[in-house]
């Protein structure tokens, strides 16, 4: 009996996908539960699983658009594991006998049993011969320890100019190219590319964006992480970082200021009496937004503990269209990267967004006196139609207020 395998619907508005990669091939026996493959959708990247357990039969192949309810795959149920192994043609590194032994037997489903072990999907393969990654360089996270494409993602960010051992390169060839001249390749976008390429353009055409900007002494809320991250670490569990104040700080401020928390639906403006803040974290497939619900009613500890589980299942590939859809504000952190200064654009339907830098030691006029200070140059891009000047200026104002000093955040004053 073959049981279809059908495209489910990742969400709502969400009608076409794209086959990301296959993680298992033609004709392996699967296991229900097992991951088939993975569909990019242009807001996330999620593993379709199997429903029965069977031999599978791939219809659509990687990198195949298709739409929710076509037919992705079939598996035949009528066959069994052992009918499987004993159709499977022999391993190469098996010895051959002429007449099979109990133990060559049990040697060659071990053999089977470890196959998938350092073993990449076609779409690891490809990528991995593109940018000269050795297998041996790669822990597999899928089934079996089989190194998925995600896997080999997660590599290239990590060491982009990895090269393998004299042993895995090809053999040379013969070149006739002129030396100087440089090589080009072309990949196609994803559909969380496009996707976000589309929106990015739609806020400059269809948005009043204005940038208005801070600067923050860090100086109180260094020391304060300083003096407090080692008893934080042991209570919880988790570090201490900044990004959980700069959450806290703006949860705070948007209830004085109610429009930057806002959006516009027409003719209408929406204001929210919550806060729930996208923080933008940069994944292997693209920049993501995942949020941080009920930012108001939320601890220090609780904020920090949040964006954490968040990133993590972000550069994972894991998050849930959930959690990156209904935010009302967002953070940026362009800082992690060495970036003194941006202008970050907004998130849609949101209508402002928080931009954070590093942090650089720079002379400062104190009590009539210049003094170095850890300095954090900070930017709130902002729709013009719903937020006015004093508002944002104000707004950003008060963030800079609370971050120098932070005790006004436990206070709550």
């Amino acid at each position: 009996m073959n049981v279809e395998v059908k495209i489910p619907s990742p969400g709502e508005s969400i009608t076409e996908v794209e086959i990301a990669g296959w993680m298992k091939q033609d004709g392996d026996y699967v296991e229900v539960d097992d991951v088939l493959c993975e569909i990019e959708t242009d807001k996330a990247t999620l593993p379709l699983h199997a429903e029965v357990s069977g031999v599978l039969q791939i219809v659509l192949p990687e990198g195949t658009e298709a739409s929710v309810g076509d037919v992705v795959c079939s598996i035949d149920t009528s066959t069994s594991p052992k009918e499987t192994a004993s159709s499977a043609k022999p391993v190469d590194t098996l010895p051959t006998e002429t007449t099979p032994t109990a133990a060559s037997e049990k040697e060659s489903a071990k053999v089977d049993s470890t196959y998938a072990t350092g073993v990449p999907s076609v779409a690891a393969a490809k990528i991995m011969a593109e940018k000269q990654i050795p297998a041996k360089a790669i822990e597999g996270t899928g089934k079996g320890g089989r190194i998925t494409k995600a896997d080999v993602l997660e590599q290239a960010q990590k060491a982009p100019t990895p090269t393998m051992p004299p042993s895995e390169k090809p053999a040379p060839v013969a070149d006739s190219t002129p030396a100087g001249e440089r090589g080009m390749h072309r990949e196609k976008m994803s559909k969380l590319r496009k996707k976000l390429s589309e929106r990015l353009v739609a806020v400059k055409n269809e948005t009043a964006m204005l940038t208005t900007f801070n600067e923050v002494n860090m100086h109180a809320l260094m020391e304060l992480r300083k003096k407090y991250k080692e008893r934080f670490l042991d209570k919880y569990g988790i570090k201490l970082g900044f990004m959980s104040f700069f959450t806290k700080a703006c949860a705070e401020a948007l209830r004085d200021f109610p429009a930057v928390n806002g959006m516009i639906d027409g003719e209408e403006i929406v204001y929210h009496d919550y806060v729930d803040v996208g923080i933008a974290v940069s994944a292997p497939k693209g920049l993501v937004v995942p949020v941080v619900r009920n930012a108001q009613l939320l601890t220090i500890a609780e904020i920090e503990a949040e964006i954490m589980r968040l990133a993590s299942k972000a550069r994972e590939n894991k998050l849930a269209l959930e959690e990156m859809t209904g935010g009302t504000f967002s953070i940026t952190n362009g800082g992690v990267f060495g970036s003194m200064l941006s202008t970050p654009i907004i998130n849609p339907p949101q209508s402002a967004i928080l931009g954070m830098h590093n942090v650089v030691e720079r002379p400062l006029a104190i009590n009539g006196q210049v003094e170095i200070r850890p300095v954090m140059y900070v930017a709130l891009s902002y729709d013009h139609r719903i937020i006015d000047g004093r508002e944002s200026v104000s707004f950003l104002y008060k963030v800079k207020e609370y971050l120098e000093d932070p005790a006004r955040l436990l206070l709550g004053v």
